[in-house]
C-alpha cells in the first residue's frame, strides 16, 4: 500500500507521450526541450517539446546506467546487511555508488556475489516508480532506515524544489532521477573494480567503499567496451613508465610531484625544445617567471578570493606572505606593467614554460594525468580589440599544426559563449571576441560546437580536445579571451589617438601541461613513440664479441649525426637482444654478425616496416637520420 504522504505528479512526459501516440513499447526516457527526463517526470510549461528515447539511443545511456546504480546499491544492502549509501550516480564510462560500509572495502570475490545479485533482481524486473515527498515525511523514512547520508543530502536540497523518491521493489532512494521504467532496457552489466573515496570528496570526512561499474542496453557494446579497457589497462602511462624506466613518483618526496629519470627526461626535453623552437620561429618571445609571488599579486588578480582552496598555505618572508604560484598569468602582466606600451607595440606575445603548483587532495592524484606540481606551455598576448580576429586565426592555425606534429589530427572543439548575467566587459566586445573565435575555426577548417553560456566570466574560449589512438577523448589545448585581468591591473596602451587604452588579453595553452601531454602520449603511442623523440633511436645488436667493433664505429657516426644510439653487447643469445630492444619500444634495430663485418652493412628491422634486411653503412645511416628527423619548423603565422 502507498504511503499516503507521497503525492504522484500527475501530466507526466509518458502521458504526454501516450496522448500524443509517440509512447512505444521500447521508449524508456525523453528529452524535454533538450533535457534528458523520465516517464514520470512532470512536465513543467505547455508546449514543451518532448521527444522518445530507445534504450538503443545514445541519449539513454545515461538513463540506464543511473538506474544500475540503484539496482547495485539494492545488491549491496541486501547481501551486506548495516551498509549506508550515500550517491550513486553515472558518469561518462559507467557509474559508481559510495558506501559505508563497517568491514571496510569489498573485494574483488565479494564484486562477483553483488554482480550475481544484480543480475538476480534485473530479471525480476521491478518498476522504477519516482514519488514527491514533503521533507517532513522524507526524514522520517531515512530516520527509519539508519541512513545518516541521506539526512545530510537532505538538507542540502534547494527549499524551492521538489523532494524525490524512486523506489524499486523494496528499495528505496532519495534521488532527482531520471531512471528507466523498469529493469529490462538493463541488459550488459559489469562491476569493474573499487577504490576509496571520501565523502564529499573531503580528506577531512570518512573514507568510503566504492564501487565502479558500466551498463549497457547492449552486450556488443559491453565486449567492446571491455576490449578497450583491457587495451587502455595495457597502455596505462603509470605501467608503461615504470616499465621504460621514465618517470617514478615517491611519496617520501610528496604525492601529486613527478621525478623525472634519464630517458622521460630526455623524452620531455625534446618536447620543450621542439615548443620553444616553433614559438620562436611564430612570432613569440620567450619569458621566465619566479615560482613564488607576494600575497598582494594574488589579491590584486582575485586569486586569494576566488583560487585559494587550489593554491598552498602562504610562506612568511620578512613579514610578508608569500605563495607558491598556482598560475603564471600575473607575472607576465607584472611584465607588461614594467614599460608605457604603444599601439604600434601590440600584439604582445609572450610565451613560457612555467611550472605552477596546485593543491589536488590525494584521491584525485593519478599519475603524470593529476599532479600537484607541472609545467604549462603558457602564453599570453596583449592585444588591441581590433587586431583580436587576426590573433585568434593565428593561434588556432598554431594548435592544429602542433597537435598534428604529436600525432593529434582528430579533434572536438568547442567554443564557449558569454555566461548570461555573470560577465564583464563591453558586451560588443564580448561579440566580437566571440566572433573572433568562431571565424579563426572557421578559417581553418576545423568543426566545431557551441557551449552557450559557458565561458568564463572574464571572457569566451575555445577547448580543444583530442582522440587518441583507441578512441579516448582528452582535453587539451585551451585559447580564453580575458576582459578582467586587463581590468583588475589597471593595464594599459597609449593609442594613436595619444590617450590611454584597455588592452585585451588572449591565455592560451596549447598541450595543456607537459606532465599530463607526456601521460596521454605514452598511452596514445603504448609507449612506442615516433623515432624523433624515442629515448633510444636505434639499437645495435651484436651476436658475438667480434662484432663490437664495427658496432661502436657505426654508432660514433651515428651520435656524429646526431642520433641516439645503444650497443647491446652483453653475453647473451641475439633472441634475448632482439625482445629486450622490442619491450624497450626502440624504433629501429640493427643486427651485427659476422656478415655484416664482412660486408661494413647491418641487418635492418624496424617497428613500423618490419625486417627490411640488408643494408649497407651508408644506406643504414641514411634511413635513419632521415626516420629521426623531428616535424618542420614552419613559420604559420
Amino acid at each position: 500500500m502507498t504511503d499516503p504522504a507521497i503525492r504522484f505528479a500527475s501530466g507526466t512526459v509518458g502521458a504526454h507521450l501516450e496522448a500524443a501516440g509517440k509512447l512505444k513499447h521500447d521508449t524508456v526516457a525523453a528529452l524535454v526541450d533538450g533535457a534528458l527526463a523520465d516517464l514520470q517526470w512532470p512536465l513543467s510549461r505547455d508546449g514543451a517539446a518532448v521527444e522518445p528515447l530507445k534504450a538503443s539511443d545514445p541519449a539513454a545511456l545515461s538513463v540506464i546506467r543511473h538506474s544500475t546504480s540503484h539496482i547495485m546499491a539494492d545488491a549491496v544492502q541486501q547481501l551486506f546487511p548495516g551498509t549506508k549509501v550515500t550517491i550513486g550516480p553515472s558518469i561518462d564510462t559507467g557509474f559508481y555508488y559510495d558506501f559505508d560500509r563497517p568491514e571496510g572495502p569489498f573485494t574483488d570475490e565479494e564484486l562477483v556475489a553483488i554482480e550475481a545479485r544484480m543480475q538476480a533482481i534485473i530479471d525480476e524486473a521491478p518498476r522504477f516508480r519516482r514519488e514527491e515527498i514533503t521533507r517532513e515525511d522524507a526524514r522520517v523514512l531515512f530516520e527509519k532506515l539508519g541512513e545518516s547520508y541521506k539526512l545530510e543530502l537532505l538538507d542540502a536540497i534547494d527549499a524551492d524544489r521538489p523532494v524525490t523518491l524512486y523506489r524499486h521493489g523494496n528499495w528505496v532512494d532519495l534521488c532527482a532521477g531520471p531512471h528507466l521504467p523498469d529493469t529490462k532496457a538493463i541488459r550488459a552489466i559489469k562491476l569493474l573494480s573499487v577504490a576509496g573515496a571520501y565523502w564529499r570528496g573531503d580528506e577531512r570526512n570518512k573514507m568510503l567503499a566504492r564501487i565502479y561499474g558500466t551498463a549497457f542496453h547492449d552486450r556488443k557494446e559491453l565486449k567492446a567496451y571491455l576490449d578497450a579497457l583491457e587495451e587502455a589497462k595495457k597502455r596505462d602511462h603509470r605501467k608503461l613508465g615504470k616499465e621504460l624506466d621514465l618517470f617514478s613518483i615517491d611519496e617520501q618526496v610528496g604525492g601529486g610531484l613527478v621525478l623525472w629519470h634519464p630517458k622521460g627526461a630526455l623524452v620531455r626535453t625534446l618536447i620543450e625544445n621542439h615548443w620553444r623552437q616553433v614559438h620562436l620561429k611564430n612570432g613569440y618571445e620567450l619569458i621566465m617567471t619566479p615560482h613564488i609571488g607576494r600575497g598582494q599579486l594574488w589579491e590584486t588578480s582575485g586569486h586569494l578570493e576566488n583560487y585559494a582552496d587550489n593554491m598552498y598555505a602562504p610562506m612568511d618572508i620578512e613579514g610578508n606572505p608569500y605563495y607558491i604560484k598556482p598560475m603564471n598569468c600575473p607575472f607576465h602582466i607584472a611584465i607588461y606593467r614594467n614599460s608605457l606600451k604603444s599601439y604600434r607595440d601590440l600584439p604582445i606575445r609572450w610565451a613560457e614554460l612555467g611550472t605552477v603548483y596546485r593543491f589536488e587532495r590525494s584521491g584525485q592524484l593519478h599519475g603524470l594525468l593529476r599532479v600537484r606540481g607541472f609545467t604549462q606551455d603558457d602564453a599570453h598576448l596583449f592585444i588591441r580589440v581590433d587586431q583580436l580576429e587576426s590573433e585568434i586565426r593565428g593561434v588556432v592555425r598554431f594548435t592544429l599544426k602542433l597537435l598534428a606534429d604529436y600525432g593529434f589530427r582528430d579533434l572536438d572543439v568547442m567554443v564557449a559563449t558569454r555566461p548570461e548575467g555573470k560577465s564583464i566587459g563591453d558586451p560588443a566586445i564580448w561579440e566580437k571576441a566571440e566572433s573572433a573565435l568562431k571565424a579563426g575555426l572557421e578559417a581553418e577548417g576545423v568543426t566545431y560546437t557551441i557551449d552557450e553560456g559557458g565561458g568564463a566570466f572574464y571572457g569566451p574560449k575555445i577547448d580543444v580536445k583530442i582522440k587518441d589512438a583507441i578512441g579516448r577523448v582528452w582535453q587539451c589545448s585551451t585559447v580564453q579571451v580575458d576582459f578582467n585581468l586587463p581590468e583588475r591591473f589597471d593595464l594599459s596602451y597609449i593609442g594613436d589617438d595619444s590617450t590611454r587604452h584597455r588592452p585585451v588579453m588572449i591565455h592560451r595553452a596549447l598541450l595543456g601541461s607537459i606532465e599530463r601531454f607526456f601521460g596521454i602520449m605514452v598511452e596514445h603511442y603504448a609507449g612506442a613513440f615516433p623515432m624523433w623523440l624515442a629515448p633510444v633511436q636505434v639499437a645495435l645488436l651484436t651476436v658475438a664479441d667480434r662484432h663490437v667493433s664495427h658496432a661502436q664505429q657505426l654508432s660514433a657516426e651515428l651520435t656524429a649525426r646526431g642520433i641516439r644510439v645503444s650497443i647491446d653487447d652483453d653475453n647473451e643469445k641475439l633472441g634475448a637482444k632482439i625482445r629486450r630492444a622490442r619491450l624497450s619500444r626502440v624504433p629501429a634495430t640493427a643486427v651485427i654478425g659476422d656478415r655484416e663485418v664482412e660486408s661494413g652493412g647491418v641487418s635492418l628491422t624496424t617497428r613500423s616496416d618490419g625486417e627490411l634486411g640488408y643494408r649497407s653503412a651508408e644506406e643504414f645511416i641514411d634511413f635513419i637520420v632521415r626516420g629521426a628527423k623531428a616535424p618542420e619548423i614552419l613559420d604559420i603565422r
